[in-house]
């Protein structure tokens, strides 16, 4: 890469992107690398405050930006996501080929931005993203870095991928509603149908829906009907807080092979409960407090994407959720573009 003064770069070749930036019209290349500069094209370069421009020089031991970009994003490149096709101003795009769920290994990123000279910036993890979605972005801060550099990088992160992206599964979900005051008709079911349309959204079906009363051995016995017709998840509302009455923690305790959590650093939703059923956390079995029916964002919309796409949610993964996990219950909900439950 050798510096030259614009007027004298006629015939010379562009080693990188010239980007125009007219306000409120455009922001993008005016001139792309390998561009063989002209004389027309001296008055343009000038225009856009290029009085020295780069041009380009063989030098075996550098790497051009977009060459150091497609670097990184073999770091990056796993199955369901893919690069944009054409590389701008040495910027390479990770996009997602389908709807699912992003998860980021943190460390190991951090790794490659702690390095120098080099950036991958991405969305949070455990991001549920809509397929065509941009995740993420990387390039080199410099316009040539030495291939050692990279080379070293690639060796420091290794060979696993640093996103992955896992699709949404088709579950089967079977609801148990508990409750005297809904079972013996005192009020209306107005839990259900909120429930319903949330797992709806991520492609799930309701195969079995019972109702119960509060009698911890009715509700046992309609999580063994839900399970028993073939249900891949079970959804319990209701009767998830202290009062005396409230017994579904007792009936999933009873029915799950493996309870993860009673309770969960997250306003709204507190009393939430996380449990699994079947040797290998096959069936995720979760407790809906009252709030998921009346509040618009909750615990229950931070770990829906996980359980939809086969995560296993650990312990730790809730105990993390405190910080961010308070909503600010804004009067416009922009939900997952929020802090609400995001952490790296």
């Amino acid at each position: 890469m050798k510096l030259m003064k614009t007027e004298d770069a006629v015939g010379q070749m562009l080693c990188h992107d010239i980007t125009q930036i007219i306000r409120g019209v455009k922001k993008g290349p005016v001139f792309r690398k390998g561009h063989i500069i002209t004389e027309e094209d001296v008055p343009v370069l000038l225009s856009v405050g290029k009085d020295h421009i780069y041009i380009w020089e063989v030098n075996e031991t550098m790497m051009h930006e977009n060459d150091a970009a497609m670097v990184l994003y073999d770091l990056c490149k796993n199955e369901h996501l893919r690069r944009n096709e054409d590389i701008k101003e040495g910027k390479i795009e990770l996009i997602a080929d389908c709807d699912g769920l992003l998860k980021i290994d943190v460390a190991r990123l951090q790794q490659v931005n702690a390095y120098g000279q080099m950036m991958i910036a991405s969305l949070h993890n455990n991001y549920p993203v809509k397929k065509d979605q941009h995740v993420a972005g990387l390039r080199i801060i410099p316009l040539i870095i030495e291939k050692e550099k990279m080379e070293a990088v690639q060796k420091l992160v290794g060979n696993e991928p640093l996103f992955r992206l896992l699709p949404y599964q088709h579950k089967k979900v079977g609801i148990v509603t508990t409750g005297n005051e809904v079972y013996y008709g005192r009020i209306q079911d107005t839990f259900t149908p909120v429930v319903q349309a949330k797992i709806e959204a991520f492609g799930a079906e309701v195969v079995a829906h019972e109702y119960s009363s509060d009698d911890p051995e009715m509700e046992i016995a309609c999580i063994e009907k839900v399970l028993a017709a073939g249900a891949d998840m079970v959804l319990c509302t209701g009767g998830m807080s202290v009062d005396p009455d409230d017994k579904t923690p007792y009936a999933i305790g009873k029915t799950a092979d493996r309870v993860v959590s009673y309770g969960a650093p997250v306003l709204p939703g507190a009393m939430f409960m996380l449990a699994y059923k079947g040797a290998h956390d096959e069936i995720p079995m979760l407790g809906l407090p009252g709030c998921v029916m009346y509040a618009g964002r909750t615990i229950f919309d931070l770990i829906l994407p996980r359980v939809m796409a086969g995560d296993i949610v650990t312990k730790e993964d809730i105990d993390r959720l405190g910080v961010g996990g308070y909503c600010q219950h804004c009067a416009s909900c922009t939900f997952p573009n929020c802090g609400f439950g995001a952490y790296a």
